[in-house]
């Protein structure tokens, strides 16, 4: 990563997640602060579309027998 770009870090919290993530984009570069709102969501939207696809998300889904 560029030492020099801030990239935002989030931690999205639910009673029942706790997920931290660190956003690889620069939204410095949109000036307008309702169109950086708005890429960002579309971003996160985009990569819970992604993750939701991969195998590796099952992985965090266990199923227990009681």
């Amino acid at each position: 990563m560029d030492e020099n770009i801030f990239y935002p870090e989030l931690t999205l919290e639910t009673d029942d997640i706790i997920m931290e993530l660190a956003i690889k984009k620069d939204y410095s570069k949109i000036r307008d602060s309702d169109k950086r709102k708005e890429e960002f969501i579309k971003d996160l939207h985009d990569f819970i579309d992604e993750f939701s696809q991969a195998d590796e998300s099952l992985d965090f889904i266990k199923y227990y027998d009681d």
